[in-house]
């Protein structure tokens, strides 16, 4: 099958990725739905096509224009619910989903079934589905078709059934099992009322596949329906036996007119080796193209199989979704199997070659069934005496090998058949798909050339080869003619095989004939021309395959190039003067420029040349064979003349030697004088002598050559008449004895040919006959080579025993290993290791222990043949290495760390070094050890030095998560991996499959940043992502990479400073966002501010900006610039841009804005004394009008607002970076949650922690208060106590609250049993409010005490939460708001700013201030001075408290002086001046005193102030009590305003008479300033987005006391019908966003050590009722009437709604938490807090309540029957009678 496959398998999604990329401008049409799509089918007849929706049905064209929609939901339902719906209780609106959707053309008609009322069937109009043609509710159980159930699948077919001698339309319905709905697997439905029957009643009553009781263990899930050949096949998966959970796929099918079902039978289908993809998920029948249906047949595995349909499967694994295959299977096959099967069972005792091969599904009886002997025909559709349904046994399942196998899950396929070819489309779950799209797969017209064309592989595509186009074939004009149209997936072009001839000289001109057997037929109105060059010829068809055309001139053939001997010419066939049909290189030879391949040979290179040439040997010349034949001087073949045969071939250096050789076929140079030579004669031609026949001689050169032993020379030869070279083949070798013989030793080991000796007068090795040897002096070869010599010994150091290698290095150390006799080291032998002797120069061997009374150091001996001696100048010295330390001194137990080792004589047995690198391996062993290991060194084979307790290997590090979550292929994007211990990582890595790596760019413990790699890909393809930390490798997952975006040419040319720059393309979302692209006009960057997945909107540059590159400056249009995106590392110029620079635009801005509209104002209060009211609201109007125009600068002010804080908490950041976030303690942190709100406040006992109670009575206290704790102890007193108190009417919400956080202080030691003390409570509660209140109420306020107990539970318990994860972003959200407010000016006396979200407290009016840096000196602590931005509006104690901010930053708030324990002193001159908010220089405006300011005093910018403690001396006051007095009056005086005097009481200054057209003007210019809400909330939007994810990211770490009393709320849900979705919804919102998260974001002080003052108060408050609103599941209905904080968030409401939706979906998915693992952290939490509590204390004062109500207790007790078995009674009085004897301290 291996063969066809590549016919198959064209993938959808790999076609959809190439037309977005290559067919940006082909149409899609497209169609979006609100909702998910179940169902899509097409009416054959018209084309049009339906979607079956959830909640819709829609009509559309077949452009896929809506024509028609049908709203089916939401409805009024309930699980429970049997239609009528009017007729049942506790419905809500439910969805509907789509389950079936059948087209019934007989009658126009529509078949729609959903979710709701049962499953209950619709029919609509097909020509307009608005039109219901027949719906009805009550006609009971027979008319419930689909299910209710979400997950359960049906599937349908239309079909006809006859009765009575009519036929009927119906259709055959295939569903899995609800737990609601009927066990009818099979169903079939009628479509009209007939005698009993209604329409869509089961009206086949058949037991075989439908009542039965085991079915619903089955697991059935139904995929495909369809019918051929009169039968009805359903394809699903099931169980085998229903005993486990596996999945099988199975094929039933039955007779269309079997009335009874008896004919249903089952085949189980196979696909991939051992069934591995073993369920089902869609399918699609369609009769193969003749291609593949030949192979198949060719094939010989389906007989004829071919010339039916076939069943295409996509399935995959049951238990893992990440890999998916393609199956196919013949319905012939599958119907020969199944007649196998029925036959076996009833002619052959239900064997198959006497196997069982038969089954009865979905029975229990175990007794043999196939005992019938009926002959059975291919036709035969069972009988009712015959058992039945039958299936096959897996052994006889129909096995097919996969297709094709993809990674990902296949969730669709479908089929069709173009030219003749079969092609797949395949569809996969990435993401819900809410749009159906109609995709121009082919993008064959983007293509311009075959080649490209039928690299497509597109099946849709090919090359029409007359028009020169790449289209589908029924574009093709001559497609049907041969060649005509040539099919992309062939991948053949028309091609130009041959020429004849096949290559001409160029200096000839002729004919050529161009061979091309794929030529199309060419009509007589066809025009052939060839194009070479500029040269157009026409061409001539000399039959089908062969077209004839000149060649050029001579003149107009291009010059050979200069290193080769032809020149090679692009032949371009045309048809019709502008098609393509083919081209291919002609080459057109040069004879003449052969010899340039070999100079030495140069007839040789011309006759055997592949152009035919010929040598003229007069004027040496290569010229063109010519037919002149008998010539002498011309050579055509391969007798050139020529030397060769050189003797001898190896020539010494320096030593001239005669060379002899020989001459052939010279007959033509007899009596010629020839000259010899070659480069190293340096310039000089000796002349050649002849000798007897062919030989002639050369008397030799004195060679010099010293650059290597030995090279090759190659003599030329040359006639001395002409000066020309002759061929010549004398090649010889020119050898050196002394070059790399440089001793004695080495020259004797010379080759003998060599006849190298050794000269002992010259201290050289030469050739033996340079060597003079004087008179009687003894032969070269006779003399013996000097002693050894030791020049180096490696290394100088080695252990005291032993058993390393040394290297001992030098000249004459022998000539053969054997030579070498006997080395020793310090006077110990050192064995020689002959392997690795190097001849005379190197000398190995392994040195033995020394003894203990010898010296350690000492010299090296080798003693070679012949007994000679060297001996080292050098000593060697044994000593033991000494490891001291490693560094680093821990690593992952995966290995990978390099480790240095230092310490002292570490070289020894090693080159000179002083430490010792390594890496480790991998701890193999499951347990990573507590302690530190032992370091071991080992030198050669017997010395081994340890460092004890030097490297400790621990567990590896831990990767938490990673973002964002893909790249584009381009690389660069920052990738952020945290987890822990990541400071033990020294190689951080990410790695992408391939040779794709970038290292860590930025690492600390939890956060490691990556960019990521950059792929060579443009494709959708999924790759393998990982970082490897050392050793360590983990697969991030999921990680993608998506082809880069694709960008469209700018269409704006010019832009301004005002203006947006709108970037359009598509794919820009997939893998950035606007945070991270970057953008550049010229050389400047300009801000992304918002980014689409289509669409980019830039802000425009700050300044105006030049070119990037001296090229474009030296343009002579330099205002064009390029605007670059910058995606990662890909970048992308879209176009360019002209800028113009408006000057002075923000002035024109502020002057209609600001000035013009005040000076309006003015003008109006004057003229409306003299005017008509007419007039007046004319003015108005204007004045109206141009204050609209603030409305466009709100954005830029927010983006400007944005960036200015961010550069300024730049700082804060970096607080935060390095631990310094003020973090209460435990004990503040839950001082402040549960008792900071009581009536005392911070003065509550539980926080001052102060009991009044006498000494003497103390002990006896304490003891009683233990003897109290035990009793509280007792889950029976508790519960009574806690009852008793609810059930008094003076115990009020506030005491509930106070009792409840007493009691989880006192019970804080034991916090499992305060946990089960609480589930006893809400239990009741749940009861109380499921069966006699409204059940969303629950939760919702603190009315009872179990209310509060869960608040302080929650807190409790999401400490640490708020400490690792929420606290920092929470942090800066706070830090943020304090910021922004702080930079504009705030009313120190009514509480208002300028910068708000609260529109209550905005500042309305514009208050002129700068901003100016005072240099603060503090008193006392030294001359550095501190820098501090203030307002020169601010009041004294304003810029005190800045002041206070900046000087003590790094201290906590309650550790920093407060503003009235400072004074502020100016020094403009000699003398200083106390600055103070109120003295007798305050101004007055009439009765009002103005609160001093900066401005007041006159103090500039970079003023020096300084800062002091107030000295309360008693000296001091007296110097001072004047000033005191002065400013305490000045103080209690009320009309007293620091920059907006109250409107309501406006002094007598201003008239009284201002009209109701005044006041309401002065409103409407008043609200103009909320535009600053949006200013302030764009500003800070992003601390909100982050604090809020950091709350509701369930992908993150979700505190285990969530995630436990979540499924404790889902799980008392399901034991109480009338407790829906939206109910828990609300419970787990009022548990714990409603009751932790709003208190938190509300009160920051309970959690930081900080102040929060009024005007931040504001704003956290908007923030806080944004988060409580985004809880909430109804729907808020705004209007222009809304308060305008909550305008302002409402755009993001709807985001944030479903963060929430989806954090209690992922909580709902997590793996529970079991009730020991929730005891082990509470255990934990008690073990760690309670002894910092006030526990005692506690337990005083909820004693203070069973006094208070003591009567009432001891009842509750004494009615209890398990209270009096524990005499709790008895206890609590003995416990009355110690706290109350005699003297009380209550």
């Amino acid at each position: 099958m291996a063969s066809w496959v590549s016919l198959l398998p064209f993938l959808f999604c790999q076609l959809i990725v190439q037309a977005q990329e290559e067919g940006s401008n082909i149409p899609i049409l497209e169609f979006t739905s609100e909702t998910s799509i179940n169902n899509v089918v097409q009416d054959p007849q018209t084309g049009r096509i339906y979607l079956g929706a959830v909640n819709t049905i829609f009509q559309l064209g077949p452009s896929l224009r809506l024509e028609a929609r049908a709203e089916t939901g939401p409805k009024e339902d309930a699980r429970t619910c049997t239609p009528p719906p009017a007729a049942c209780q506790d419905t809500k609106l439910m969805p509907n989903l789509n389950k079936l959707l059948l087209v019934h053309p007989s009658n126009g008609s529509l078949v729609v079934c959903g979710s709701r009322y049962r499953g209950i069937c619709s029919l609509l109009n097909l020509t307009n589905i608005e039109q219901q043609l027949y719906y009805s509710d009550s006609k009971g159980e027979r008319t419930y078709v689909a299910s209710i159930e979400d997950n359960v699948n049906v599937v349908g077919v239309m079909s006809t059934y006859k009765k009575d001698g009519q036929a009927f339309n119906v259709f055959l319905v295939g569903k899995g099992y609800g737990s609601l709905d009927s066990t009818k697997l099979i169903s079939t439905r009628i479509l009209q009322d007939y005698r009993e029957w209604v329409v869509f009643e089961s009206i086949i009553e058949a037991s075989t596949v439908q009542t039965t009781p085991f079915v619903p263990k089955y697991l059935h899930d139904f995929r495909h329906a369809f019918k051929d050949n009169g039968f009805v096949y359903f394809l699903f998966s099931r169980t085998l036996d229903g005993t486990d959970n596996k999945n099988f796929t199975f094929i039933s099918r039955l007779c269309e007119d079997d009335h009874h079902y008896y004919s249903h039978t089952e085949l189980q289908l196979n696909c991939g080796p051992n069934n591995r993809y073993n369920k089902a998920q869609a399918a699609f029948v369609a009769s193969p193209g003749k291609e593949l249906a030949r192979v198949m047949h060719e094939s010989g595995m389906y007989g004829e199989a071919y010339s039916n349909k076939v069943l295409f499967m996509v399935a995959s694994p049951d238990d893992d979704d990440s890999e998916s295959a393609l199956c196919m299977y013949p319905l012939n096959s599958i119907n020969e199997r199944l007649v196998d099967i029925i036959s076996a069972c009833y002619s052959d005792s239900g064997k198959i070659s006497g196997f069982p091969a038969v089954d009865i599904p979905y029975s229990s009886k175990t007794e043999e069934f196939c005992t019938s002997k009926i002959a059975v025909s291919a036709s035969f559709c069972g009988a009712d005496f015959l058992p039945s349904p039958l299936a096959s046994k897996p052994k006889y399942a129909l096995k097919e090998s996969a297709l094709l196998t993809k990674s990902g899950h296949l969730t669709a396929v479908a089929v069709v058949v173009e030219n003749e070819h079969t092609i797949a489309f395949l569809g996969n779950n990435q993401g819900e798909v809410f749009k159906i799209t109609k995709v121009p797969v082919q993008t064959c017209l983007q293509k311009k050339d075959c080649q490209s064309c039928v690299e497509l592989r597109d099946p849709y595509c090919g090359w029409c080869v007359l028009e020169g186009r790449c289209t589908r074939r029924s574009d093709c004009r001559r497609a049907e003619e041969k060649n005509g149209w040539l099919w992309s997936p062939r991948q053949q072009c028309v091609k130009i095989v041959s020429f004849s001839p096949p290559n001409l000289s160029c200096k000839k001109t002729q004919k050529v004939k161009i061979n091309i057997p794929s030529l199309p037929a060419m009509g007589p109105s066809d025009h052939l021309h060839c194009n070479i060059e500029s040269f157009q010829s026409e061409g001539t068809m000399s039959d089908s395959s062969q077209v004839s055309c000149e060649l050029p001139h001579p003149s107009l053939i291009p010059q050979t190039p200069e290193n080769q001997d032809f020149v090679a010419v692009a032949i371009r066939l045309f048809v019709n003067k502008t098609v393509e049909l083919a081209t291919q290189e002609f080459k057109f030879y040069n004879c003449a420029a052969t010899v340039r391949k070999s100079e030495n040979t140069p007839c040789m290179s011309c006759v055997a040349s592949q152009w035919g040439c010929q040598w003229n040997m007069n004027d040496h010349t290569c010229s063109d064979m010519d037919q002149n034949v008998g010539r002498p001087n011309i050579i055509k073949h391969r007798q050139c003349p020529q030397f060769e045969n050189p003797d001898p071939v190896l020539i010494p250096v320096g030593y001239k030697t005669r060379i002899s050789f020989e001459g052939i076929n010279l007959d033509r140079y007899q009596s010629r004088v020839f000259t010899i030579g070659t480069e190293l004669m340096k310039n000089v031609e000796e002349e050649v002598n002849f000798e007897d026949g062919p030989f002639y001689t050369f008397s030799g050169f004195n060679f010099s050559y010293d650059k290597s032993p030995e090279t090759n020379v190659l003599f030329y030869v040359k006639d001395k008449e002409s000066d020309k070279k002759m061929d010549s083949t004398l090649n010889v070798t020119l050898y050196n004895c002394s070059v790399g013989r440089e001793d004695c030793s080495l020259c004797k080991n010379a080759d003998p040919k060599y006849s190298c000796v050794w000269c002992a007068k010259q201290k050289a090795c030469v050739y033996e006959k340079l060597c003079n040897t004087q008179h009687g002096s003894e032969h070269p070869d006779n003399i013996e080579c000097p002693d050894p010599q030791i020049t180096d010994i490696i290394p100088l150091y080695g252990p005291l025993r032993g058993g390393i290698s040394i290297t001992i290095r030098g000249s004459n150390l022998g000539i053969h290993k054997e030579d070498i006799k006997n080395i020793t080291v310090v006077g110990e032998p050192c064995i020689h290791q002959p392997e690795k002797y190097s001849v005379s120069t190197s000398v190995v061997c392994e040195i033995g222990p020394v003894g203990h009374l010898r010296q350690y150091w000492g010299q090296v001996e080798v003693v070679v043949k012949g007994g000679k001696r060297g001996t080292s100048s050098m000593n060697f010295t044994y000593r033991d290495p000494i490891p001291e330390t490693v560094t680093p001194a821990k690593g992952p137990k995966a290995g990978g760390t390099l480790i240095t080792i230092s310490g002292r004589f570490l070289d020894t047995g090693f080159p000179p070094s002083i430490i010792i690198t390594c890496r480790t391996g991998e701890y193999q062993a499951d347990k990573v050890p507590s302690e530190p290991l032992t370091v071991t060194v080992k030198y050669g084979k017997s010395t081994q030095a340890t460092i004890q307790n030097a490297f400790q290997f621990s567990e590896n590090p831990i990767v938490l998560d990673h973002y964002p979550k893909g790249s584009f292929v381009c690389g660069g994007r920052n990738i952020v991996v945290t987890g822990s211990g990541f400071n033990l990582i020294q190689t951080a890595v990410m790695k992408v499959q391939g040779d794709n790596f970038t290292v860590a760019s930025e690492k600390n413990d939890t956060v490691i940043q990556f960019q990521s790699p950059t792929i060579n890909s443009s494709s959708n393809q999924l790759f393998k992502t990982s970082i490897q930390l050392d050793n360590y490798k983990k697969d991030l997952k999921p990680f993608d990479y998506h082809p880069n975006p694709i960008f469209n040419e700018l269409t704006k040319k010019v832009i301004t400073e005002a203006s947006i720059i709108i970037v359009t393309g598509r794919g820009f979302s997939k893998a950035m966002t606007a945070k991270e692209a970057q953008a550049f006009v010229g050389d400047v960057s300009c801000v992304v501010n918002t980014l689409q997945d289509d669409k980019l909107f830039l802000d425009p540059p700050p300044i105006p900006p030049r070119a990037r590159s001296r090229r474009h400056r030296r343009d002579t249009r330099p205002e064009m610039l390029d605007l670059m995106i910058k995606f990662g590392k890909g970048e992308w110029v879209v176009g360019s841009v002209q800028y113009e620079n408006k000057n002075d635009s923000s002035l024109y801005i502020i002057i209609p804005a600001v000035i013009v509209p005040m000076l309006l104002i003015i003008a109006i209060s004057v003229y409306c004394y003299r005017r008509k009211s007419q007039q007046a609201e004319r003015e108005y109007e204007k004045v109206k009008h141009q204050l609209e125009n603030l409305e466009e600068s709100v954005r830029d002010r927010c983006k400007k607002e944005f960036t200015d804080l961010m550069i300024e908490m730049e700082d804060h950041t970096n607080d935060l970076s390095e631990g310094r976030i003020p973090f209460l303690d435990y004990k503040t942190y839950t001082d402040r949650v549960f008792f900071l709100p009581s009536k005392d406040g911070a003065n509550d006992v539980m926080i001052t922690g102060k009991l009044d109670i006498p000494e003497a009575r103390r002990a006896t206290v304490t003891q009683a208060l233990n003897q109290f704790s035990n009793l509280l102890n007792s889950k029976t007193f508790l519960i009574n106590f806690i009852r008793t108190l609810e059930r008094s009417h003076d115990f009020n919400a506030r005491a509930k609250v106070y009792f409840a956080s007493l009691l989880t202080v006192a019970l804080h030691g034991k916090l499992e049993y305060y946990t089960d003390i609480m589930r006893t409570l809400l239990l009741e509660l749940m009861e109380e409010y499921v069966h006699s209140k409204n059940p969303k109420l629950m939760l919702r306020r603190s009315e009872t005490v179990v209310e509060r107990m869960l608040c302080n539970w929650m807190s409790i318990c999401l400490y640490q939460f708020l400490k690792d994860s929420a606290g920092e972003p929470l942090y800066k959200l706070f830090r943020a708001i304090k910021h922004q407010i702080e930079k504009g000016p705030v009313d120190a006396r009514v509480k208002k700013a300028k910068y708000t979200l609260n529109d209550t407290g905005l500042l309305g009016d514009d208050v002129e201030y700068s901003v100016l840096t005072l240099q603060v000196l503090v008193h006392g602590e030294g001359p550095d001075v501190t820098p501090v931005k203030v307002l020169n509006c601010d009041t004294i104690s304003q810029v005190k408290e800045k002041i206070i901010e900046q000087v003590y930053r790094n201290l906590p708030y309650s550790l920093r002086p407060k503003v009235d324990s400072v004074t502020l002193e100016w020094r403009p001159g000699s003398t200083g001046q106390i600055l103070s908010d109120l003295d007798l220089t305050s101004q007055k405006e009439g009765r009002w005193r103005r609160i001093n300011t900066l401005a007041h005093y006159n103090v500039r910018d970079n003023a020096t102030l300084v800062l002091s403690r107030v000295l309360h001396t008693h000296q001091n006051y007296d110097q001072n009590q004047e000033n005191h007095e002065e400013r305490n009056a000045l103080l209690e005086d009320d009309k007293v305003f620091h920059l907006v005097r109250p409107a309501d009481e406006l002094d007598e200054i201003k008239s009284k008479r201002g009209s109701i057209k005044d006041k309401s003007m002065t409103k409407a210019i008043t609200e103009i300033y909320l535009t600053r809400l949006l200013s302030v909330k764009g500003t800070l939007q992003q601390f909100v987005d982050d604090f809020f994810r950091s709350v509701l990211c369930s992908g993150a770490v979700v505190p285990p006391a969530v995630k436990y009393f979540f499924d404790f709320l889902d799980e008392q849900a399901l034991k109480h019908n009338n407790v829906d979705e939206e109910t828990i919804h609300i419970w787990k919102t009022n548990s714990l966003p409603l009751r932790f998260w709003v208190n938190i974001l509300k009160n920051p002080h309970f959690i930081f050590d900080v102040h929060v003052s009024e005007v931040v108060d504001a704003s956290l408050s908007v923030i806080a009722q944004t988060f409580m609103d985004a809880c909430t599941k109804s729907e808020h209905k705004l209007s222009r009437d809304s308060p305008s904080n909550k305008l302002l968030y409402a755009k993001e409401i709807s985001t944030y709604k479903k963060m929430v939706d989806d954090y209690y979906k992922g909580i709902r998915q997590m793996v529970p938490v079991s009730d020991q693992d929730m005891n082990t952290h509470l255990a934990e939490v008690s073990r760690s807090h309670t002894d910092k509590l006030n526990t005692q204390v506690a337990l005083h004062q909820l004693y203070q309540y069973a006094s208070k109500y003591y009567d009432g207790i001891i009842a509750s007790l004494d009615e209890d029957p398990a209270a009096q078995s524990k005499q709790l009674t008895l206890r609590l009085q003995q416990i009355a009678a110690a706290l109350e004897n005699k003297v009380t301290d209550l």
